[in-house]
């Protein structure tokens, strides 16, 4: 146990004051004891993943943080029920990313260089171009804090929506310990539906392509926005996407010239990154040390030496621009840590 240990050092973007104390946990046992044990003596809860979905407040963290850094992934394969992929939280996810590929399971390639561990992937449903995790989770296993119990809960249970769960909805009660996956084998991707990607990979949308295509063309289309981790280049020192695509109750509630995508209850996404661009707010627009990225407007970056105050004054910005234009409300993707926007 380290005490007052710095949580910038611990988030992608390299912002955050400090916590009372800090423990660090490589096996389940130990993940759940410690969280027991805290629970036990009253202490506040913060539990840290890869850090990158977060950002934590310039007054840190009162309480005990842990680390999560629990290994270990089985399978069972067979050509009928393709693989069952267990995958302990504290694995990271790209590498995680990597081995499915290497080992012809398909379906998580298109969500390639995400940051973070995997533990987390289905408290915000993590997904990119045009596919989510929430397809291919078959269950998770969670220690629940409220009846101090290990459960196992399967995907119909999870309550997966657009970037939510019911972990992310009750974050106080659920600690992941473990994903499984159930994923087809071939060495053939997942449908792409996602227009950008079918484009680079020159498919019509809907056809599949070798995985390993499809994960060096995520990859490029995430380095040139900016959202594949680089300690050189300061437009990556971020949490990812800031905002999330708003949700809309019909078409004409989209603005004309947006992009559109029908949901399957009758409502319409469209883009966060558009209403912004269209709001007036340019990339590299700073405050502070805080900034938009020069790549990307979803992403808000730190230049070097921002704290939380200057990010979510920026982030504040954003959103009161794009509310003034189109009376629309992004809604922040990060999980805001003893701060608030």
């Amino acid at each position: 146990m380290n005490t007052h240990v710095r949580l910038a050092d611990f988030t992608t973007l390299r912002i955050g004051g400090l916590a009372d104390k800090l423990i660090e946990v490589s096996t389940e046992d130990d993940l759940i004891t410690a969280v027991r044990d805290a629970d036990a003596a009253g202490e506040p809860v913060l539990l840290l993943s890869g850090g990158s979905n977060v950002v934590i407040g310039d007054d840190g963290f009162r309480g005990t943080v842990i680390k999560i850094a629990t290994r270990g992934i089985r399978a069972d394969a067979d050509m009928c029920s393709g693989a069952m992929v267990h995958i302990a939280a504290g694995e990271d996810w790209d590498a995680v990313v990597q081995r499915a590929i290497a080992e012809e399971w398909s379906g998580l390639e298109s969500m390639s260089g995400i940051p973070g561990l995997t533990g987390s992937t289905p408290v915000q449903n993590v997904g990119a171009y045009g596919h989510e995790v929430a397809e291919t989770i078959a269950s998770v296993r969670v220690w629940d804090r409220v009846d101090n119990a290990v459960r196992t809960m399967f995907a119909a249970d999870c309550g997966f929506s657009y970037r939510n769960s019911r972990f992310k909805a009750d974050p106080s009660r659920y600690v992941v310990l473990e994903v499984t996956f159930q994923l087809p084998l071939g060495d053939l991707s997942a449908p792409v539906g996602y227009a950008e990607l079918a484009r680079v990979l020159d498919l019509e949308p809907g056809s599949r392509a070798p995985m390993t295509d499809v994960r060096e063309a995520v990859l490029g289309l995430r380095r040139s926005k900016g959202m594949v981790l680089d300690p050189d280049d300061h437009d990556t020192w971020s949490a990812g996407s800031f905002f999330t695509n708003p949700i809309l109750d019909t078409p004409a509630d989209v603005p004309a010239g947006a992009p559109q995508w029908p949901q399957p209850d009758g409502r319409v996404k469209t883009s966060a990154a558009w209403l912004i661009e269209h709001a007036g707010v340019s990339k590299g627009f700073t405050i502070g040390s805080a900034a938009v990225s020069t790549k990307h407007t979803l992403a808000l970056t730190n230049r070097g030496n921002a704290t939380a105050k200057e990010l979510l004054s920026l982030a504040a910005h954003v959103r009161s621009q794009v509310h003034q234009a189109f009376a629309i409300t992004l809604t922040n993707e990060p999980v805001l840590v003893n701060c608030t926007l």
